[in-house]
């Protein structure tokens, strides 16, 4: 599967299939909703503690897939596997948020 960083997608298997994931402005909009926060600052402060629950994370991947234009229930991506179980689910939450938001670590825009 062909992903453009760039556009802030990444790839990730669930249920043994590759899927394309990506935080548009929708998709963004529905997480700051989820998380009753009121601004994309504020989101981005809340994902960067690194300490997300289950339930965060299915929101995120699922705003992600609807991002790519997957048409998913949340109930759909719940009952969803990843390989490597609930590392695999962090791992892709973790690759997403980079891709959207840049790599802190490296202090600019992931992918670059």
């Amino acid at each position: 599967m062909m992903v453009n960083r760039h556009r802030g997608e990444i790839s990730a298997r669930l249920d043994g299939k590759d899927w394309c994931l990506c935080l548009t402005l929708g998709a963004l909009a529905e997480l700051e909703a989820a998380f009753a926060v009121d601004d994309i600052t504020t989101l981005a402060e809340r994902f960067s503690t690194g300490r997300l629950a289950s339930a965060d994370m299915l929101k995120i991947i699922a705003a992600g897939l609807r991002g790519a234009g997957n048409q998913l229930s949340n109930e759909e991506i719940a009952a969803m596997q990843a390989d490597g179980g609930a590392t695999g689910f962090a791992r892709i939450v973790a690759e997403l948020l980079g891709a959207t938001f840049g790599d802190p670590q490296e202090g600019r825009p992931a992918g670059e």
